[in-house]
């Protein structure tokens, strides 16, 4: 967290600055402005939440691929053989984690299944490209939102099964071990 500001000459550095933030900011205007000036946060405090915000709003959305220099192009995996699309799988996985991309919940995916995910879904999914994220964007590879079946199959512990069973008045399907357990990168922040 930022150091309260002190010396006065440092003052009146944050008010110029927070009122050139709240300027550029001024497009954008909306209730997360509104609520900030309603919490009286420190001015250096405030000031990198404005900054932040700006980054935000002044992100290109860009596909995923093109946020690489050079962009991503994979290759094809019907040209590949199983070894290889290992290799280049675990390439990609660590090329998106350098972005702060982290890939959740593949254990039920063959290498190809979800080399092909990345390729066909990710890599072209358009997304803002922040210079700096202060987290982890996550892709969730059982389409959770979509296809619970996978999520309870796999991934669901026993009290989210149980909660899931209560709320649907039915049986969650039969709690399997995923096929292909495999050591991704992963948010730092997270427990396992």
């Amino acid at each position: 967290m930022a150091e309260i500001i002190k010396n006065p000459a440092d003052e009146i550095n944050a008010m110029i600055r927070n009122a050139e933030l709240r300027s550029e900011l001024e497009p954008y205007y909306d209730e997360s402005i509104v609520s900030l000036d309603e919490r009286h946060l420190p001015l250096d405090v405030e000031n990198e939440y404005l900054e932040m915000m700006l980054a935000w709003e002044m992100a290109p959305v860009l596909p995923i691929s093109q946020w690489f220099d050079p962009p991503l192009c994979p290759r094809h995996p019907s040209f590949m053989t199983q070894e290889e699309v290992r290799l280049e799988l675990r390439k990609l996985a660590e090329a998106l984690y350098e972005k702060q991309i982290v890939l959740d919940f593949t254990d039920h995916l063959s290498d190809r299944e979800l080399y092909l995910l990345i390729c066909q879904e990710i890599l072209p999914s358009k997304e803002k490209m922040l210079a700096v994220r202060d987290g982890y964007l996550h892709w969730d590879c059982a389409s959770v939102g979509e296809n619970q079946e996978i999520w309870l199959t796999y991934y669901a512990s026993d009290e989210e099964r149980e909660i899931w069973e209560e709320m649907n008045d039915r049986s969650a399907p039969l709690k399997l071990v995923p096929p292909y357990l495999r050591d991704l990168p992963s948010d730092p922040n997270e427990e396992k």
